[in-house]
């Protein structure tokens, strides 16, 4: 009898953190094989072995950017990538986004430069939705339609169930 394994994927939490007048936060996450170029997105992480969504998206919101959360925000999106290279060690991920809003800050979260770096983030940036849909640089976003599926959430609201997302 042949014997299927399940793919091994990497759980992951992200905020759509969002200001009064619609910036959002992201980070760029440096590609090892590709310099000069990065990913930005959502600040967020691996879910721990034990934790629960929230709570990881607790602690890495605290860690990354600095941003205490007192309530649970609303869970937006679902992304699912099945793909061998997707990521190291792992055939993919599934990434769950909550939306946050607040008021703008200065992100500064409790992760020295050094661990930040660790994790490939070199930075951290409040976006217009407008430069994001005009971007025409190098970089890529996470997801990659980030501007398109930012603009309908700004514009519709919270969605009702979680929306899947592509890559």
């Amino acid at each position: 009898m042949l014997r299927v394994s399940s793919p091994k994927l990497r759980h992951a939490v992200r905020a759509i953190i969002l200001t009064e007048d619609d910036h959002v936060l992201l980070c760029p996450h440096t590609i090892p094989d590709t310099p000069g170029q990065a990913v930005w997105a959502a600040p967020g992480g691996r879910i721990e072995s034990g934790e629960t969504p929230l709570a990881a998206l607790r602690r890495e919101l605290q860690e990354e950017v600095g941003l205490v959360l007192d309530n649970n925000p609303p869970h937006v999106w679902h992304r699912e990538v099945v793909a061998p290279d997707y990521l190291p060690g792992y055939d993919g991920a599934i990434s769950d986004y909550f939306l946050v809003r607040t008021p703008a800050f200065l992100p500064r979260g409790t992760l020295s430069d050094g661990e930040l770096a660790a994790e490939n983030i070199s930075e951290l940036r409040w976006w217009t939705l407008q430069e994001l849909t005009d971007y025409r640089g190098p970089d890529q976003f996470g997801p990659r339609d980030l501007a398109t599926q930012l603009t309908a959430l700004v514009t519709h609201g919270v969605p009702a169930t979680p929306i899947p997302l592509g890559q």
